[in-house]
């Protein structure tokens, strides 16, 4: 074994440029596995952290057009075409908050619209919804205060705005107590939110915050709403508690076929369950492409191999000639190709760690948190691809080798 061994270190070191352009296909395939594993991790640890952010007690209620499958790609697909479902209303949401574990819910509609203050005109996301929003959501307020329950109920037109709208309509100026106009409706702006930044890629002090149904009656003109957001009591029985809004809306809605929902009910636990099948599928498919490279590595392995085999002929037939068994032939070239795809593996998981870090740096440096994650499975995969690389596309040439006829093999040079 040693001096197999041996013999294997002295023929790569004789070819250095080749086994070196070898070494260098192993360790991109390597490295990318890690890299992959390891940005899947920390992607999937940021989101999960800010779903955890928003507290494991809730439990939500959408729109869903009949005949799609909850969170569905043909669910969204048709809602983002235009197609509206009016069936979810304030009513079902007071339903829901007389249900026994829930403690509080609001409801909530998107809207966007053109916000003039002055000479200044912004295009603006604003979220219309429930005074309760306030009570479970984070914002913090700034400067003046919410708004009630009273002014919803009677359509006031006052606004919660978020920090950045508000430096870019009213600068430095006091903004609470000033009118603005959203489309050709005058509100006052009552608070300012503190700044809190952007989560899932959405900018929330961008945003403005008007009375749920002040907006369905003077500004859209609607009288469903998009989702009820509801907070449980005992989360042990986010289930049962999911069954029940399920069957309550069931029976308002007078559906008796699952199959023709209008909504969905998803809880915290399901949405995490959610992201971890799509992060695991989106892992396994960029590691199978990643694999490709070490495919691709592996052939160019047994074509060196090969041509390592022709270009040594005479001293293997020398070997065998002095009494080497068939064995030590193959073990011999098996090495040099395991001892290649080793290197190679561990020189990959070097720089995949690396870059990985850099990687968890830069997103640092751009307000994400982003934890320097290393699956320690992705080692036991990079090495598992390095051994089953190193001995399938080493054995052919190592067999060839080990076969040759040592008469034939001495005439050769």
């Amino acid at each position: 074994m040693v001096s197999t061994l041996s013999l294997a270190f002295k023929s790569l070191k004789r070819s250095k440029l080749r086994t070196l352009l070898t070494v260098l296909g192993i360790v991109i395939g390597i490295a990318a596995v890690i890299i992959v594993m390891s940005a899947g991790e920390g992607l999937k640890g940021l989101v999960m952290d800010q779903i955890n952010a928003f507290g494991s007690d809730f439990i939500q209620i959408e729109i869903k057009v009949p005949a799609t499958a909850k969170n569905s790609v043909s669910n969204a697909g048709a809602l983002a075409q235009g197609v509206q479902v009016t069936t979810l209303t304030l009513d079902d949401a007071k339903a829901i908050g007389r249900l026994p574990n829930i403690t509080n819910y609001y409801a909530l509609i998107m809207g966007q619209n053109v916000v003039s203050y002055q000479d200044q005109n912004k295009t603006v996301n604003y979220m219309a919804v429930s005074p309760a929003f306030f009570d479970m959501d984070q914002s913090e307020i700034a400067q003046g205060r919410y708004y009630s329950a009273d002014e919803d109920n009677e359509l006031a037109k006052v606004a919660v705005i978020g920090s950045k709208l508000k430096a870019d309509l009213f600068g430095n100026q006091d903004a609470v107590g000033q009118n603005l106009k959203i489309g050709n409706t005058i509100f006052k702006v009552i608070g300012v939110l503190k700044e809190r930044g952007a989560t899932f890629g959405f900018d929330f002090d961008e945003l403005m915050y008007v009375p749920v149904q002040t907006a369905q009656k003077l500004l859209l003109g609607i009288d469903y709403i998009m989702t009820i957001t509801a907070k449980m009591k005992d989360v042990s029985r986010q289930d049962v508690t999911a069954d029940d809004i399920t069957a309550l809306l069931r029976a308002r809605h007078e559906i008796s076929d699952p199959g023709k929902d209008d909504f969905s009910v998803t809880t915290v636990s399901e949405a995490k369950d959610m992201i971890n099948t799509i992060f695991n599928g989106i892992t396994f498919l960029l590691i199978a492409i990643a694999g490709i490279s070490l495919i691709v590595g592996g052939v160019g392995i047994m074509s060196i191999m090969y041509v390592s085999v022709t270009e040594r002929t005479f001293e293997i037939g020398l070997r065998k000639a002095v009494g080497a068994r068939k064995g030590q032939i193959l073990w011999q070239f098996l090495w040099e190709a395991i001892i290649i795809t080793l290197l190679g593996g561990l020189i990959g998981i070097a720089v995949g760690l690396v870059f990985s870090y850099l990687v968890s740096i830069v997103a640092l440096q751009f307000g994400l948190v982003w934890h320097f994650i290393l699956p320690p499975q992705s080692i036991l995969i990079a090495f598992g691809f390095c051994g089953a690389v190193g001995l399938i596309f080493g054995y052919w040439p190592a067999q060839k080798a080990a076969n040759l006829d040592p008469i034939v093999a001495l005439g050769h040079e």
